[in-house]
């Protein structure tokens, strides 16, 4: 959420980003409403003075003055309330300003590729894609995960579900090490978390809702993570806070029917480990983590030898709520191109102001954190690449090196 008063004092900027961004926000409705609301707010400060000044009159004619201020203090605040509910409602549908560094662009054909990394393999026989690999090494089962759990389910079997839980682990451990405080994360989360990390309301389609509970399924460690310090007040010293978090991840996926099908590439369900990071209210030093954040990430693909590229994303392809968004694309031979595996952004303070996440400064002051996240790894996603460029001409798969001791082999083989 942005400051209103931020707003006010960069309206055309404002304006401009939620335009780069493909979204439509009710400008003269929003201002109208706060215009009602300030006016609301100083006629209900006078009476509340007339009210203080008046306590004492033990006159009839007093009493009944006193009596008649309650009553229009009781209609204003009800009114404001109103007012306020649908401010509220309004401020959610703004987007975050894009830094200046973010190319304008409508979709993805815009995005900047900044870095590439690795030599994408060059094969001298027939490149299988993961499906048949999967299918020959008797890794995933597609067919019985559609008929227990419908469309885009999926089981992963033998080495398969030993290498999500390697991979997956190496991650977590070296993000530890990096003195990340390490969370298992909830997947079921409250309604405010969805609204305070800026999935609502642009992405409420995605998410599961379980409406007896009133209880949704998140889509990332981020929601619960970032929500995590909401409504508290921190320190300035104790800040950056790091965390790493594992939790299972569901997607309707409402918006790509048709795309990817086959495969475990966009899924219901997946296991991921994310980044996230609540510091100062300081937007060099939040560039600074950012980066420092893509570093990670980057290292873990470096770690798995698996060739990739960094796209800079463009303001209709970032997200209502980044300031800056970079994406990381995985190498997949089976598509013949790279495939997003992870996801890295820097919010300001849009989400700290929805979440009410502040801390208090050296000096006293009250000020609301800066939040950052990125998908340090997603599974089984990440499995594709790995199975993919790692294949052999006589079927098998070799494994990364960093994956050898915790999966106990090198290979993977057809079962004999």
């Amino acid at each position: 959420m942005l400051d209103i008063k931020f707003i006010h004092d960069n309206l055309e900027l404002c304006k401009q980003a939620a335009k780069n961004k493909n979204r439509d926000v009710d400008w003269d409705g929003l201002l109208a409403l706060d215009d009602k609301r300030r006016a609301l707010i100083g006629r209900a400060e006078i009476i509340r003075a007339k009210r203080n000044s008046g306590e004492k009159t033990t006159s009839e004619e007093g009493r009944a003055a006193g009596r008649k201020l309650k009553q229009e203090l009781k209609a204003i605040e009800d009114e404001l309330r109103d007012v306020e509910e649908k401010f509220g409602l309004l401020m959610l549908t703004v987007p975050n300003v894009p830094d200046k560094s973010v190319p304008i662009g409508k979709d993805e054909r815009d995005n900047k590729e900044v870095k590439r990394w690795g030599k994408v393999p060059k094969f001298d026989y027939a490149v299988q894609d993961h499906i048949a690999l999967a299918k020959s090494l008797d890794l995933i089962d597609f067919d019985r995960g559609t008929k227990v759990g419908g469309f885009r389910a999926y089981f992963l079997k033998n080495e398969a579900a030993q290498m999500e839980f390697a991979v997956l682990f190496y991650t977590f451990q070296k993000l530890i090490k990096k003195g990340y405080t390490p969370l298992i994360a909830p997947s079921l989360v409250k309604g405010f978390t969805l609204f305070g990390n800026g999935q609502f309301p642009w992405g409420a389609e995605e998410v599961y809702h379980l409406e007896k509970d009133d209880l949704y399924l998140a889509g990332t460690a981020e929601v619960p993570v970032t929500a995590y310090f909401s409504d508290e007040v921190l320190v300035e010293k104790d800040l950056p806070k790091k965390f790493v978090a594992f939790s299972p991840c569901f997607r309707r996926e409402a918006g790509s029917y048709g795309k990817d099908t086959k495969g475990v590439y966009r899924l219901h369900q997946f296991s991921k480990v994310e980044q996230v990071i609540i510091s100062t209210n300081d937007m060099n030093n939040s560039f600074t983590l950012h980066e420092e954040l893509l570093a990670n990430a980057e290292e873990i693909l470096q770690d798995l030898e698996l060739p990739y590229r960094v796209l800079l994303m463009c303001t209709g392809d970032m997200g209502e709520p980044q300031v800056k968004k970079y994406d990381i694309e995985t190498w997949m031979p089976g598509r013949n191109a790279y495939g997003e595996t992870m996801s890295n952004s820097v919010m300001g303070d849009f989400q700290a102001r929805r979440l009410k996440i502040r801390y208090k400064t050296k000096d006293g002051k009250i000020l609301f954190c800066h939040t950052l996240n990125n998908t340090a790894l997603a599974s089984p996603r990440i499995l594709i690449a790995i199975l993919e460029n790692y294949q052999q001409s006589d079927g098998s798969i070799r494994l990364p090196k960093v994956l050898q001791g915790l999966m106990g082999k090198s290979e993977i083989r057809r079962p004999s």
